[in-house]
């Protein structure tokens, strides 16, 4: 799968634009932003897994102790490997099962990853959340990055409800349920919208100095 074209970023900035105060000031700042893609594999999934809920950098040493232990990240890795190790490797119990679990779920078929990438956004989110390990936050970055979805959104994203809320000039940032629905008239293009905002978090984080997240 690739990602969607330049053409089709920069219309759906433009329509977003007119929508949304906040993203058309994002898209004065960053202009039309680069589509973060990624090969469509167990590998994302399993890195989404270790990166949800702790901090960038507590993540990044986790997951390169990770991927020195495994070798390559595949699923009959994953399966055959000896646990323990692998969970000194610094994963919670909870993430050591997820990741067993979705590669369980590849390696039995129960989870095939061409027919997420063919199907629409919603069938494709469902067979995504029907795996035991797979939450809303995985699903919708996995269909963003490795299935190049221009509707997937990361619903519950702190750092896109932040970002809309310091462009948007808002003194208080939205609830989880708020910010989910102000995006429904952000459709179909709210994963333009979660890379403008994106886009403007790295630009501040380089003004500052920061690696880009």
């Amino acid at each position: 799968m690739t990602a969607p074209s330049r053409k089709a970023i920069k219309a759906a900035c433009e329509a977003l634009s007119d929508i949304d105060p906040a993203l058309a000031r994002a898209y004065d700042i960053v202009g039309v932003p680069d589509w973060r893609m990624y090969e469509a594999s167990y590998e994302l999934l399993a890195r989404t897994v270790v990166y949800q809920f702790v901090s960038t950098r507590a993540a990044d040493a986790i997951w390169g102790r990770v991927t020195d232990f495994l070798g390559e990240v595949k699923p009959e890795r994953v399966l055959t490997c000896d646990q323990d190790a692998l969970r000194a490797c610094g994963l919670s119990r909870p993430k050591l099962s997820h990741m067993n679990t979705i590669a369980a779920a590849i390696a039995d078929g129960a989870l095939d990853l061409s027919r997420v990438q063919a199907a629409e956004v919603g069938e494709a989110r469902a067979e995504l959340l029907a795996v035991k390990g797979i939450g809303p936050w995985t699903a919708d970055l996995y269909l963003l990055y490795a299935a190049g979805k221009m509707d997937a959104f990361p619903h519950g994203d702190a750092a896109l409800m932040e970002a809309h809320r310091r462009l948007g000039g808002y003194e208080m940032r939205m609830a989880n349920k708020a910010f989910t629905e102000h995006a429904e008239r952000w459709r179909p293009h709210r994963g333009v919208a979660a890379h403008l905002l994106w886009g403007w978090v790295n630009a501040e984080r380089a003004k500052a100095g920061i690696p880009p997240a």
